[in-house]
């Protein structure tokens, strides 16, 4: 008669442990790795840093849209200035010179 041989294995990417059967290569059980809870004050700080973290993006792109505003008027008086020195010209459609 023959010894059933049986092999644990460790999987690679979500560490779980298989035990498989030597002879047929049939997967006999499955154990899941058990996951390690942080505990309240872990979690609490990790939450603390997230939103310290949001907080910091969202002040970035608040001065960047300011700044974006700014730039947005000063192009703006700029193209009036141009219009203004333009008036007395004729228009000519940059299409039909050739």
């Amino acid at each position: 008669m023959a010894s059933m041989e049986k092999f644990s294995v460790k999987c690679p990417c979500c560490e779980s442990t298989l035990t498989i059967d030597g002879q047929t290569g049939a997967i006999l059980a499955h154990e899941e790795k058990k996951k390690v809870h942080g505990s309240f004050d872990d979690l609490k700080g990790e939450l603390g840093k997230q939103k310290e973290l949001r907080e910091q993006i969202f002040e970035q792109e608040m001065s960047s849209m300011k700044d974006r505003e700014r730039l947005l008027e000063e192009k703006f008086q700029e193209a009036l200035k141009r219009a203004d020195s333009d008036r007395g010209k004729p228009f000519r459609n940059p299409l039909d010179m050739d």
